[in-house]
């Protein structure tokens, strides 16, 4: 269950066109200057910076499909070429984004275009450079924070993928880290991390028609550029799921697609293997061994609910109270736990230093000999009570 060349360079192209215009225009000198180094290891930039409309690696999309009717460019990105004291040359290519999770969609995107090709057909994604990456095909690329860079040796595409590693872990310790972790998309998916290797993540998607083929039913959902979704391989099975960012979308796809299932068992024509709503996430197991076992894939996908007041929060008080109960309760027990463990302590201590006092008084009276007119006990005469004794009349030592 692979996508075609044709489809991925469509999806990534919708992906594209959904992201807003806030970097309009070509980036200025200075921008491109602290995207890209003077220097990567040995490597030293040659020749002037490259603005470009759109630079993605191996040329997957040319600048026309990534700019809007009225040609507002939707992203920032330039390429540069570095070269070393003995001769050898990198190809950098940079695109920055708006969002983390869309310079993910372009490295997972990307990483699926050269496994259809043939180039990479084991291309895993790992986390060895920035947030994620992948190595293969006489490049590495990776995404971080906002930022998806390739690099490549255009003389030598067979070089040591291990030394673009390097230059790679150089590079990207220039790059403000973002969110530095994977869209919580993926992380919801049966088996996620067994699965994410070979993901395919969509962002802001227009249309998912294409991406598991002879399946019309994808062909019914509409999320106006407003929801994501991320493909696997779970076994032989194809597993697509997508979250839209409202309910009132979720809800509308929903109808849509319950209805399209119906329409194409009526017809005879391909269906899902199961579909299921959770939340705002809309399941689809398509090409399972049986309805029970795509089901069982659906069970494992957890939904959670966020809910973000856009304007001032009514329970904020209530919050606030419970927040201060709990703080000031937490406090005090921790002062009875360290009181309490003070006191044991203290106990402990001095009951150990008077065990020793006493078992050594003890033994020096046991090797002690004493004499005594009250049986073996001292007496004190305190009170002055008890007349003196005549010394002429005691017995002395050894008599």
């Amino acid at each position: 269950f692979r996508f075609s060349s044709k489809c991925l360079i469509g999806l990534l192209a919708a992906v594209l066109l959904t992201w807003s215009a806030s970097v309009s225009a070509k980036p200025s000198t200075e921008e491109l200057a602290r995207w890209l180094p003077r220097e990567i290891g040995v490597f030293r930039l040659r020749g002037a910076l490259r603005p470009a409309e759109v630079t993605v690696a191996a040329g997957v999309l040319s600048p026309q499909t990534v700019t809007s009717p009225s040609g507002v460019q939707r992203f920032a990105g330039a390429d540069a070429e570095y070269v070393s004291a003995a001769g050898e040359r990198l190809l950098v290519e940079l695109i920055r984004v708006e969002r983390d999770s869309d310079a993910y969609s372009l490295l997972t995107t990307f990483a699926e275009a050269l496994r259809n090709s043939g180039q990479a057909s084991d291309l895993k994604i790992s986390k060895e450079v920035g947030t994620a990456s992948f190595a293969g095909s006489g490049r590495i690329a990776f995404y971080k924070g906002i930022t998806f860079v390739t690099i490549s040796d255009p003389q030598n595409p067979a070089n040591d993928l291990n030394k673009l590693k390097e230059y790679a872990r150089v590079f990207a310790d220039r790059l403000e880290s973002g969110e530095g972790d994977l869209p919580v998309l993926v992380k919801h998916v049966p088996n996620w991390e067994q699965v994410q290797d070979t993901a395919v993540y969509l962002a802001g998607f227009r249309s998912l028609k294409g991406i598991v083929p002879n399946q019309p039913i994808l062909e019914v959902i509409t999320s106006e550029g407003d929801a994501d979704a991320v493909v696997t391989n779970q076994g032989n099975s194809r597993f697509v799921l997508v979250e839209f960012n409202t309910p009132q979308l979720a809800g509308d796809n929903d109808r849509a697609i319950l209805a399209k299932i119906q329409d194409l068992r009526s017809q005879g024509q391909p269906f899902p293997s199961a579909y299921r709503r959770v939340g705002n996430y809309s399941a689809f197991v398509f090409n399972a061994a049986s309805e029970q076992a795509a089901n069982q894939l659906i069970d494992e996908v957890r939904y959670e609910q966020m809910v973000q007041w856009l304007g001032d929060n009514p329970y904020r008080l209530e919050k606030l109270q419970r927040e201060y109960y709990q703080t000031t309760a937490g406090v005090f027990l921790s002062v009875v736990k360290a009181s309490g463990l003070s006191a044991i302590f203290c106990l402990a201590i001095g009951g150990l230093f008077g065990a020793i006092l006493f078992t050594r008084r003890r033994s020096q009276q046991q090797t002690t000999d004493a004499f005594s007119d009250a049986g073996g006990m001292l007496r004190l005469n305190l009170d002055e009570l008890t007349p003196q004794g005549d010394p002429s009349k005691l017995i002395g030592p050894g008599q």
